[in-house]
């Protein structure tokens, strides 16, 4: 591996020209059915157009958030499921600013999202005592602080490992260390704070207190099926077709088998919290969910989301083989829309399950314009960080 460049594993100017015309397909296409769907929806349009808006964007934004602090976490503990998977993560961190600015339509919309922006909440008791935090000119100042804090980890490191694949020079190593360490610190505290701002004050009279680690752990899910994804793709075409081998996809199998129990624990933590508390301002959060024909979501986010999957990746050989490993990782990303979705629409439509056209179309195209982002920022650079000291472990470690 000593002769190894840049150029050995370099994506070349159009990597995955399948995944980026399905991009670009799928944002045509979902932007077509948005038009369709918003005029279908009739006078409630724009309400089930942010509404819908709120669910994907939240959705694809945390992936790229999940990207970026499992390449935290790989700079500061190592091993070689992130080096095979860091430029995936690294690509779809690029696509964070371009995240920020698809953020206006939630600006613009604050006012059919948010019941604290309505002037009703300035007699409401409750959200008078959460005026000092739930106020739209504070709501976007911190929506600006989170973006320029996302942006910048995303720029040092990406930055910084592009000029380690240069030169190799091991200070750059322990520059992304360091800074990947006060990293998780701030990404743990503006996640916290983000989601409660994007998807808890939907419903400002409830809270849970374990909502950003929720959400942290599903980013962390969705990230990682996203990049295994990506990966099985990468493995079917030279560069990587001749290093990566089954034991690869076997080990990362195993984490994300691993992220679904964390997602899965959070989600019962959250849910035993609340039922053994029994308090009025609580529990109508799952009295909704299951008294009601939201009942059937309940049951495919148990089903279909944990049991399913986990009974799948049970088995060794199923990690072992690339393309079932991808299989699942794509059903799994399916499965966090449709949990996304269970944790916002109810706070809209608590009469029941209420799914319209704008629910697919806008998933549908904010997915397509993220995949079609990723797949640009991959290309030109080397697949693989050539110059990592653990590099050849990774490679090799598991040849016998």
């Amino acid at each position: 591996m000593s002769s190894v460049t840049s150029e050995t594993f370099k994506a070349g100017d159009t990597p995955l020209p399948g995944l980026k015309q399905f991009g670009l397909i799928a944002a045509a296409l979902g932007v077509v059915l948005t038009g369709a769907g918003f005029m279908m929806a009739g006078e409630q349009g724009a309400e089930r157009f942010f509404q819908a808006y709120l669910v994907a964007y939240t959705f694809w934004t945390g992936v790229a958030l999940g990207c970026l602090a499992l390449l935290m976490v790989q700079h500061l503990t190592g091993g070689a499921w992130g080096i095979v998977l860091r430029r995936p993560f690294e690509a779809a961190v690029r696509t964070i600013p371009f995240m920020a600015v698809l953020f206006l339509p939630i600006a613009l919309g604050m006012h059919h999202l948010y019941e604290w922006t309505h002037d009703s909440a300035l007699t409401d008791p409750v959200l008078m005592q959460k005026a000092a935090y739930l106020n739209t000119p504070f709501f976007l100042v911190r929506q600006v602080i989170y973006f320029a804090i996302w942006s910048a980890l995303g720029y040092l490191l990406t930055s910084w490992s592009a000029e380690h694949d240069r030169t190799g020079d091991p200070k750059l190593v322990d520059k992304m260390a360091s800074l990947s360490g006060a990293g998780l610190v701030l990404y743990f505290l503006t996640i916290t704070f983000a989601m409660v701002d994007w998807t808890m004050s939907v419903n400002p009279h409830w809270f849970s207190t374990i909502w950003g680690m929720l959400y942290i752990g599903g980013q962390g899910l969705s990230a990682f099926a996203f990049g295994i994804m990506v990966l099985v793709m990468l493995s079917q075409t030279a560069p990587l077709n001749k290093v990566l081998s089954t034991h690869h996809f076997h080990d990362l199998g195993k984490f994300l088998f691993a992220f679904l129990m964390l997602w899965a624990y959070l989600s019962f933590s959250q849910l035993l919290i609340i039922w053994a508390a029994n308090l009025p301002e609580e529990i109508p959060h799952y009295i909704v969910r299951w008294e009601t024909s939201w009942r059937y979501l309940s049951a495919f986010i148990i089903i279909g989301h944990f049991i399913v999957p986990y009974a799948l990746l049970l088995s060794r050989d199923l990690k072992k083989n690339a393309g079932k490993l991808k299989v699942i990782a794509i059903w799994i990303i399916f499965a966090r829309i449709a949990d996304y979705y269970w944790h916002v629409a109810p706070e809209f439509h608590k009469e029941g399950l209420s799914l319209s056209l704008l629910d697919v179309a806008l998933p549908l195209a904010l997915g397509g314009i993220f995949i079609s982002l990723f797949v640009s920022q991959l290309a030109g650079r080397s697949l693989l960080p050539v110059n990592d000291a653990g590099l050849e472990k990774a490679l090799t470690h598991h040849v016998h």
